[in-house]
């Protein structure tokens, strides 16, 4: 994975000139950088209450030390297709509590379902202020909202169970997917998923606030600079996450780019400022992932997976 997005970075660098790439690096501010850093945190930080909210309202119990390790170590898998990878986390909930992964997992859908619909308010105004993108983050949105709809329309999705249920070779997990529902039912009632979302909409004003940052010191003046900034963040967000590629590799990374490019801005600024909110936002996640799976296996032993594992419960 690090070898593709190296790939696609040399070819934005090699396309918009090594020399003049390195030339704006040199006029970024990187005292700048640890505040984006923190920046950042703050949206993990974010996440992680939704995390522990969510696993209290599914009734699963584990020490705070334990649980903000165990969501910190998800974030390595920030570089998997819609960061479904996450599911990591259910895994290491039940190497913890033995609460089976049917049960939690869902809060990992649950995350992405708030986040992608945060993402979609925070573009849809800028969206319509700039005139673009409309059809695209009034579609997303309406996808996320009929998913909500369906999951939480309990008659139906009995239903889509029962049918489940009629395939032989399913029959066997028909108790894991009741499992799943019930959670997921749960985590998608009005008040959690309200509260949830609107949190999701400030973690991700964190990180819109840090490329909003980057952009000024590259002295992009553009009319409402902060809701540009937010919007054009978004929405590469989104359209990364849509396509299924890991971390969004070249579409978030193109997409952020060609935002600045179309303001008229020399190419060699635009991914100056691309390399730089990735950097601080994905990467870093990824960093941060790494050390803390590190330190989990220091507390709780290697991690092994095992495809025949059987939950208890």
């Amino acid at each position: 994975m690090m070898g593709i997005a190296g790939l696609i970075y040399l070819a934005m660098t090699l396309f918009a000139d090594y020399e003049n790439v390195i030339s704006s690096f040199k006029k970024f501010s990187w005292y700048l950088f640890p505040i984006l850093l923190v920046l950042s945190f703050l949206n993990y930080i974010s996440r992680f209450i939704k995390w522990e909210y969510y696993l209290r309202i599914i009734d699963v119990r584990i020490p705070l030390v334990d649980s903000f390790s165990i969501f910190m170590s998800g974030l390595v898998m920030s570089v998997t297709p819609g960061k479904m990878g996450e599911l990591l986390k259910a895994y290491l909930v039940k190497q913890i509590t033995n609460e089976p992964i049917s049960k939690t997992a869902p809060i990992i859908l649950v995350e992405r379902i708030t986040d992608f619909v945060s993402l979609v308010l925070i573009a849809l105004l800028g969206a319509y202020v700039f005139e673009y993108g409309q059809t695209t983050v009034i579609g997303v949105g309406l996808f996320f909202v009929l998913i909500i709809i369906i999951l939480s329309n309990k008659s139906f999705a009995i239903k889509i169970l029962s049918f489940f249920e009629k395939i032989s070779f399913l029959k066997p997990l028909t108790s894991k997917f009741h499992e799943m529902y019930d959670s997921s039912y749960k985590l998608l009632k009005p008040k959690p998923l309200v509260l949830m979302t609107l949190f999701s909409f400030v973690a991700w004003g964190f990180e819109c606030l840090g490329y909003y940052i980057i952009l000024v010191n590259f002295d992009i003046q553009i009319p409402m600079i902060f809701l540009w900034a937010a919007f054009s963040y978004s929405f590469a967000t989104i359209i990364g996450a849509i396509t299924l590629l890991p971390g969004g590799l070249g579409v978030t990374d193109g997409s952020l780019t060609y935002f600045i490019v179309d303001k008229k801005y020399p190419m060699d600024v635009a991914v100056a400022s691309t390399f730089i909110i990735r950097a601080v936002t994905l990467w870093f996640a990824v960093f941060v992932g790494v050390v803390s799976v590190l330190l989990y296996q220091k507390r709780f032993g290697k991690i092994t997976f095992s495809l025949s594992e059987n939950e208890n419960k």
